[in-house]
């Protein structure tokens, strides 16, 4: 929520708020009116400390589990501003703060929440590593170069054709040439040293 927003809602739901009491007290009466303020948020702390224990309990019963109490802590943090908006004088402020007590309501708005604020947020400040959306190798943006996680090397093929970026004739991955591309092989070098050796033998001997 951006600072201006927020700004504005806690300028305006005091003045709604005001705009509001002076109404009811018009039916109501004064007296009445801070009657009904004083019991709606006694009976909203009294709402709120049944719920935080409730809310504690499924906490360390998930802790206790090993799962991790992501839904408890968002219940935990609606709670308090349950707490806020009930201390609050005024009958708005109170129905706010019921809604966000009251476990019927507070479902919703956790759900909605967690789906629209705080996932978003995270996946913003990670990068996507919470949904797994993350690039794991080689150069971004790049339309030829870089690895992924398909196929392994190149994507696009080597010089020569071959999935990794070598040839991919014989099994030595293209490192030893072919004798008939004029490449030297290792079988070749070998006979070139025993002949050698074996002349130098002969010259010796006469």
């Amino acid at each position: 929520m951006r600072p201006r927003t927020l700004l504005a809602l806690l300028l305006v739901v005091p003045l709604v708020d005001a705009l509001f009491l002076i109404v009811v007290a018009t039916r109501l009466g004064w007296p009445a009116t801070v009657a009904l303020v004083v019991l709606t948020a006694v009976l909203g702390m009294l709402l709120l400390r049944a719920e935080g224990r409730a809310t504690l309990a499924r906490i360390q019963r998930k802790l206790a589990r090993g799962a991790p109490p992501t839904d408890e802590l968002l219940d935990g943090g609606l709670l308090i501003a349950a707490g806020a908006f009930l201390l609050t004088p005024g009958l708005v402020t109170d129905a706010v703060g019921f809604l966000l007590a009251l476990p019927l309501s507070r479902v919703p708005i956790r759900m909605a929440l967690k789906k629209y604020v705080v996932v978003p947020y995270i996946e913003r400040e990670t990068d996507g590593f919470l949904s797994g959306n993350v690039y794991i190798g080689g150069f971004p943006n790049d339309g030829e170069g870089g690895f992924t996680m398909g196929g392994g090397g190149f994507p696009g093929g080597g010089p020569d054709g071959g999935p990794d970026g070598f040839s991919g004739d014989g099994d030595d991955g293209g490192v030893a040439g072919d004798a008939d591309s004029g490449g030297a092989s290792a079988d070749e070098d070998v006979v070139d040293v025993d002949f050698t050796v074996e002349e130098e033998d002969q010259k010796g001997t006469d």
